[in-house]
């Protein structure tokens, strides 16, 4: 008799420590987060999380204030990101103080103290300065080049309508003067001139070479049409007179007599 109750607690011990084991199970099953601090904490199921407080934060952009509102949980990065809608300047562009410190883009505001109304400082970066200056002279030299480029344009429009004129005389047969052709060979040289001393770079340069391509085209027709037309006769236009006898013709009486 001992024997069987001994069976039976040995077997009531063994179940209950196989369901003692299974929220061990459920625990190491269960999701993981890591919060804006850097913390991993366990998620929560079933509870809904509070509500993220907003700040109000003053920022002082040379005389220029700004109030920003951002969340508590918000990056400095994310902070640059609305002063550049108030400023026009870049993310790359900025340089946020908090407390006399320079903060980095990914710093949490409220693992760094920020609180609603704190003030912070927006400074433009100095390299940055340079790098606009730079890109300011840059695109104005680049529009510099596209205005004369266009005006050479249109210049070779006009001139190659004459090549066109004269190449149609030509082949009709009629002759065209030497000094004609030569005048405008020499217009076209000008034009190639005024594309050399055009400064260009990126798509003005592809544009400059485009035109350069179009002086050389007509150059060379006018060198084949002016060999053309040294092989022209000029034609000679005669007028053709007639003798008109304006004397009476003789009746009918007359020529039977």
């Amino acid at each position: 008799m001992m024997k069987k109750k001994l069976n039976g607690y040995v077997g009531t011990t063994s179940r209950r420590e196989t369901t003692s084991s299974q929220p061990e199970t459920k625990e190491e099953k269960s999701e993981w987060e890591m919060r804006p601090g850097g913390m991993l904490v366990q998620k929560r199921i079933g509870k809904p999380e509070a509500p993220v407080a907003n700040l109000r934060l003053r920022i002082a952009y040379g005389a220029l204030r700004h109030d920003v509102y951002v969340s508590s949980t918000a990056t400095f990065g994310e902070v640059k990101k609305v002063m550049s809608e108030e400023t026009g300047l870049k993310v790359e562009e900025q340089r946020l103080i908090y407390r006399g410190k320079e903060r980095e883009n990914g710093e949490y505001l409220d693992v760094c103290g920020v609180k609603d109304k704190s003030k912070l400082v927006l400074i433009q970066d100095a390299s940055s300065i340079e790098r606009r200056f730079i890109q300011m002279r840059i695109n104005a030299k680049i529009q510099t080049a596209n205005r004369a480029i266009n005006n050479v344009c249109l210049q070779l429009d006009q001139l190659e309508e004459q090549v066109s004129v004269i190449e149609k005389s030509i082949s009709n047969g009629i002759k065209v003067p030497e000094v004609q052709i030569i005048t405008l060979i020499e217009m076209l040289m000008r034009q190639a001139i005024k594309l050399e001393s055009i400064s260009a770079e990126g798509d003005a340069s592809a544009q400059k070479i485009l035109q350069g391509k179009r002086v050389q085209k007509c150059v060379e027709t006018l060198d084949i049409l002016k060999t053309s037309n040294a092989t022209v006769k000029p034609v000679i236009v005669t007028t053709k007179w007639e003798i008109i006898d304006h004397s009476p013709s003789p009746t009918k009486w007359e020529l039977f007599d």
